[in-house]
């Protein structure tokens, strides 16, 4: 059960100095919490299966979408198509995250999940360039839209829910299990080509991927997705948001004031410093974090030199690892802060790097493997607390909206084209080291975003009362209220006096 306060809008010196009391603070029994962050998990697992597999199956894509085309400028093209569905992702964060903030996030989310699946299964069904020629790019470049689209409020829309629905003391741990549904997803997807292209090719020979082969991953999408549809539709709406949609309707808020909710340019107005922290931290994230998913099996193939199986392969036990780190990681983060977690993936990706990319280039297996290893540490510290981190830069009224811009942005510019630029600047220097330099200037940018950042453990969101996980917890925190550190009952929605108070669940 969760139980909340309906709020009013009054806010420290506003509200007459209204000391939190035990009706104000938010329980969320830990079975609630689970339920509600499996049904967002799994939406996350299908949405990475797909990145998975595009990535998986590049190359061999390049061959179905591309024949004719000089190898090199095929496979730009095709990766391409990757880049496209991240330079569509602002639009759906500009349109889906407001919409988030304006009528749930449980709704967006499921209107997310079923654009993805949807269109990940219809690139299944493309005709390939050998049966309409070089127009056969152009609707697999229109179904990677829908799902850019979509994913703008997939990932935006996912970690405002589990932050709001975690309680305070463990927000990095609970928030983290939204990132390990992500690479299990992607490992999955791996895991999927690799067994299509040996069961494929040992039937019907080496041509058989290309041939149909490919097809198979993406028509999986098909039950996956039915099944991720369902889960969103069990999950509920948050507590924290129903909460502050209660404020909003009984006490209109100033317009001036920050913690309401705003529109899009409302958004940038007042939480523009936020905005740039968070995409210079999402920048820093992703172009480490695609460069070890989405690009590395284009990198092992035709850089390395390992064949088509082992590249998609190999690196699914390094991201099962990693995936199993993320919740100790996130527990870590809940003990000494977020941002000294953030400040050890910055050092460790600067120290790394280069040295990864060296060991990769030896070209045998457990080089590859040990390099992989070393790409994937300060992936995971990055990761792990991505969800609990950033929805916490923005207040509740619209963390969504704010989310979605930020998130988007870093991504489309910066992370989602990591395999497009990592490519091309090989192709256009010859040097096989610039994907660890590409990452390693997002590194620093993101080290100097975390100097202004504020520490949001321990913390209850901006725009929210306190979330605990019993009664008793409650009760002992407003008992305390006055020597805790970590309250600011300035931005809570705390109930006028003799409001009424009730249950939502």
């Amino acid at each position: 059960m969760v139980t909340s306060a309906a709020g009013s809008t009054q806010h420290g010196d506003d509200a007459g100095g209204r000391r939190l009391e035990v009706d104000d603070v938010i329980v969320v029994q830990t079975r609630r919490v689970r339920t509600a962050i499996s049904g967002t998990v799994v939406g996350n697992f299908m949405e990475w299966f797909d990145f998975g597999i595009y990535g998986y199956l590049a190359v061999t894509m390049t061959a179905v979408f591309t024949a004719g085309l000089d190898e090199g400028v095929g496979l730009l093209v095709v990766l391409f198509g990757f880049a496209i569905s991240f330079l569509v992702r602002p639009l759906g964060g500009l349109v889906l995250g407001p919409l988030g903030d304006r009528i749930g996030r449980q709704k967006v989310l499921f209107l997310t999940m079923a654009m993805m699946a949807i269109a990940t299964a219809l690139i299944g069904l493309l005709p390939s360039s050998a049966q309409i020629g070089a127009w056969a790019i152009v609707p697999l470049y229109l179904l990677k839209m829908v799902q850019g689209f979509s994913t703008g409020g997939e990932y935006a829309g996912a970690t405002t829910y589990v932050s709001e629905f975690s309680p305070d003391r463990s927000r990095g741990f609970w928030s983290s299990w939204l990132d390990v549904g992500s690479y299990v997803g992607f490992a999955a997807g791996a895991s999927v080509v690799a067994a299509t292209t040996a069961i494929t090719q040992s039937v019907s020979g080496p041509d058989a991927m290309v041939e149909y082969g490919w097809r198979i991953p993406f028509l999986i999408a098909i039950p996956l997705g039915a099944v991720a549809i369902y889960f969103r539709l069990r999950i509920p709406e948050t507590p924290a948001y129903e909460q502050a949609q209660g404020a909003e309707e009984e006490h209109q808020r100033d317009a001036d004031d920050p913690l309401a909710r705003h529109g899009i340019l409302g958004i940038f107005r007042y939480h523009w410093r936020p905005i740039l922290i968070g995409i210079a931290l999402v920048a820093a994230t992703n172009t480490a974090g695609y460069a070890l998913t989405s690009y590395m099996p284009t990198y092992l193939e035709e850089t390395v030199g390992l064949d088509s199986i082992a590249a998609a392969i190999v690196t699914v036990p390094v991201l099962l690892v990693m995936s199993a780190c993320l919740p100790l990681i996130g527990r870590l983060s809940d003990r000494i802060g977020r941002r000294p977690v953030y400040g050890i993936a910055v050092v460790s990706t600067l120290v790394l790097m280069i040295p990864a990319f060296a060991i990769m280039q030896m070209g045998q297996l457990w080089a590859v493997v040990v390099a992989l290893c070393m790409v994937a540490i300060p992936v995971g510290f990055y990761v792990a607390i991505s969800a609990s981190a950033l929805p916490a830069l923005f207040p509740t009224a619209s963390r969504f909206g704010a989310m979605a811009i930020a998130y988007n942005l870093a991504v489309s510019l910066f992370g989602g084209t990591t395999p497009l630029f990592s490519e091309a600047l090989i192709q256009a220097t010859g040097n096989t080291f610039m994907p660890a330099f590409y990452i390693m200037f997002f590194a620093l940018l993101g080290g100097i975003a975390l100097l202004t950042m504020p520490e949001s453990a321990k913390r209850p969101l901006v725009g929210s009362v306190p979330t605990v996980e019993t009664r008793q917890e409650a009760e002992e925190l407003v008992e305390g209220q006055d020597d805790n550190p970590y309250l600011d009952t300035a931005s809570m929605p705390l109930l006028g006096a003799g409001a009424s108070r009730g249950d939502a669940s």
